[in-house]
């Protein structure tokens, strides 16, 4: 009597471990591997991978079916001696749909409400990371939508494509980024009137966390003591979260600062000077007059100096005078060149009517 077995691969394991764990030899074990090895990297076996195996009385294993992933499907069967592997042709159908919602406690949140995976607020937050601070500006009632490309195989979502358009509103004023080719498979996000959203500066150094104290002439030191100027923004994150660079740059000190812990300041051009202090760690390779580049990582939030508490203290200066990161206002993006304009026009106002009259319905 044949008996059928299935499960799933979990975090750690190896398709050989868990097979020896049903009771299926070492010999064949190795057969199955050898047959997969040129259609898999069997040392990257992802967890949640699922199988399903067919053993024969004597409990040899007859047929073997691994789902990788949703489009990739394996199936090993036995003919005579030797095990032989098809690669299944996995039909899919790639879908434009519109997701929208409001903000309650956080956009990520809101997503996930929405049945959305973390991946996709983290790309819809990257479109806009040039013109919005979600950090500190983003609050509950805020309204969020897109149009995005999503890949299914039958009813089963695979992955998603491409943001074709995103917008985000905040206290009445909306932010709108519409994705366009320039040339074939190079594209980037516009705003409507034709510039990239792409600035000389982020308008934060960190993804996607939340402001604890923000920039003031009077603030009571918490450790300190006193009433004392904080001309910077703190950001509360975990420890170890990546710190960008805003803009390109030159880096100025690296490492120890006093009370401000290890910290990295960098020049940047148009007079402007960033500070980023109570660093966990800084990467080997930020140190004294080493170029750096917008979204670079620099370093990564600690609790080091006077500090209460994992948070990054973020400080701005321009022309040697400090300024509030929060209200810059800097250089517009380049405009789409002259040769696209109508045919970026002529997707602007589609895919504005395709994404408003969905919201209004």
């Amino acid at each position: 009597m044949h008996r059928v077995i299935d499960g799933a691969i979990q975090p750690g394991q190896s398709l050989a471990q868990v097979l020896s764990a049903h009771g299926i030899s070492g010999r064949i074990t190795h057969q199955v591997a050898q047959a997969l090895r040129p259609h898999l990297n069997l040392r990257k076996i992802r967890p949640g991978a699922t199988f399903e195996a067919t053993l024969d009385e004597t409990g040899a294993l007859t047929h073997f079916l691994y789902r990788a992933s949703p489009l990739e499907i394996y199936e090993v069967t036995r003919e005579q001696a030797e095990y032989r592997v098809t690669q299944h042709e996995v039909p899919i159908e790639q879908r434009v749909e519109e997701i929208a919602g409001t903000v309650t406690s956080s956009l990520f949140e809101s997503m996930e409400a929405l049945g959305e995976k973390p991946e996709l607020a983290v790309r819809f937050v990257d479109i806009f990371v040039w013109d919005f601070d979600f950090n500190s500006d983003s609050q509950p009632g805020d309204r969020f939508r897109m149009l995005v490309e999503k890949t299914y195989s039958g009813a089963a979502f695979v992955r998603y494509g491409k943001i074709l358009i995103a917008e985000y509103e905040n206290r009445g004023k909306v932010y709108t980024g519409v994705y366009f080719e320039t040339a074939s498979g190079t594209g980037d996000f516009y705003t409507p009137d034709g510039r990239s959203v792409r600035k000389t500066f982020l308008r934060s150094p960190l993804q996607f966390t939340r402001i604890s104290s923000g920039y003031t002439h009077r603030r009571r030191h918490p450790i300190l003591g006193g009433v004392r100027p904080h001309h910077g923004i703190d950001y509360a994150a975990p420890h170890g979260t990546p710190v960008w660079a805003v803009a390109d740059g030159v880096v100025q000190s690296a490492g120890w600062n006093g009370g401000n812990g290890k910290s990295v300041v960098i020049q940047h051009r148009g007079g402007y000077r960033t500070m980023h202090n109570h660093l966990s760690r800084i990467p080997p390779g930020i140190r004294k007059g080493a170029g750096v580049r917008q979204k670079q990582v620099i370093g990564y939030v600690g609790s080091t100096g006077l500090s209460t508490g994992p948070h990054l203290d973020y400080r701005l200066t321009k022309d040697g005078h400090f300024v509030n990161p929060l209200t810059q206002k800097f250089i517009p993006g380049d405009p789409i060149p002259q040769p696209h304009q109508a045919a970026f026009r002529n997707l602007r106002d589609r895919l504005l009517h395709q994404l408003r009259s969905s919201a209004s319905t």
